[in-house]
């Protein structure tokens, strides 16, 4: 009977997160059309859904897993480039914009995957500060490698190059393609990102986390946050539970980076560490664990900056003064105490006037 209404409730919560998505970007969507809202906002709507994919999916590993990751923008990174490398070569193969965008999905979202299992596996032995500084330095690579990649498509195949420029006599001019050019932006990825799909995309991932989270799976995701050593003796596989976190929460932050290239211009200076940061703040200030808070979170704190444009150079700054808030706050013994004494409290008070 519990166990049945245990059930009843997660898939509660998971229908009211959906409905609450669904809801939010149904009311956009129709004051855009009435012109209540300018395309300043319209234009915000897509960027917001990767941005609540990406924070998800951090949430996963931060919140659910207890494992501190400061290198998502490496994922969204691998994502971006691996969809958009295939949208662009198979352009005249694949005629459908639709088919070609899935497809383009779920590559980034795989390649992403891959990365996050070989990161995983690297750091199976590290926790706290050394994780964090393992995932950050992926995160820089990533980004800094592709500005030294080069790729180009003829007639005779592709040519790459690491570093230097492609010599023009190694490909013919008549049939090239520039798919990567180094620092310099692509710009010919096919944009066919569109708000129904990306709010579709949102709902997949909420759909897909809440159910791992009221899984088997999930339950030991909590035992290792909660008490990895405890967990480990009880005989639950702490490798193989952190790597399944590792490649899901990779295989949407790389879907979300797919959308990312297929809406606007891709630039790989774009998945610094200060994106890291930025979704790390969604997720914090969301609560650590809370799916539905992350999605109000990212909803706020991306939309805010671009409505109050004359303060945005001050965005970092506060964000960086908000977290570290947010980090004592909920991690001092002191900070704790008393907020529950002030929650407590407020329910008395409330219970009272109630009975009264």
């Amino acid at each position: 009977m519990n166990k049945s209404n245990k059930v009843k409730t997660s898939t509660k919560q998971c229908l009211i997160t959906l409905t609450m998505v669904i809801v939010f970007f149904v009311i956009c969507n129709v004051m855009v059309m009435n012109g209540i809202m300018g395309s300043l906002f319209e234009g915000l709507l897509i960027p917001m859904c990767y941005y609540i994919i990406l924070a998800i999916s951090l949430n996963l590993t931060v919140g659910i897993l207890g494992e501190l990751s400061l290198g998502h923008a490496g994922f969204m990174c691998v994502g971006a480039y691996s969809g958009a490398i295939f949208s662009i070569l198979t352009k005249e193969v694949i005629k459908s914009d639709f088919e070609r965008y899935v497809l383009a999905l779920l590559i980034g979202g795989i390649c992403a995957g891959l990365f996050g299992l070989i990161i995983g596996f690297s750091v199976l032995r590290l926790r706290g500060d050394y994780l964090a500084i393992v995932t950050l330095a992926f995160g820089e690579i990533t980004y800094k490698l592709i500005q030294n990649c080069y790729l180009i498509k003829d007639k005779n195949g592709l040519h790459f190059s690491f570093s230097q420029p492609i010599s023009p006599q190694k490909y013919d001019l008549d049939s090239k393609v520039e798919i990567l050019k180094g620092a310099m932006p692509v710009s010919d990825v096919p944009k066919t990102a569109t708000l129904i799909t990306s709010v579709v995309l949102v709902l997949i991932t909420v759909a897909v986390v809440y159910n791992l989270i009221d899984s088997r799976a999930g339950r030991a995701f909590k035992a290792v946050r909660d008490n990895s050593i405890a967990a480990e003796s009880i005989g639950i596989n702490i490798n193989k539970y952190k790597l399944i976190v590792f490649f899901v929460s990779a295989f949407f932050a790389g879907m979300a980076g797919t959308m990312f290239s297929h809406y606007q211009t891709l630039d790989s200076s774009k998945f610094n560490f200060n994106v890291s940061i930025l979704i790390l703040v969604f997720v914090v200030l969301g609560g650590l664990g809370s799916i539905r808070g992350s999605i109000i979170a990212t909803i706020i704190l991306y939309a805010l900056p671009e409505l109050l444009r004359d303060f945005y150079s001050y965005r970092m700054i506060a964000y960086a003064i908000i977290l570290i808030a947010m980090m004592i706050l909920t991690n001092n013994e002191k900070c704790v105490y008393m907020r529950e004494r002030i929650v407590s409290k407020l329910y008395k008070k409330n219970k009272v006037s109630k009975d009264a």
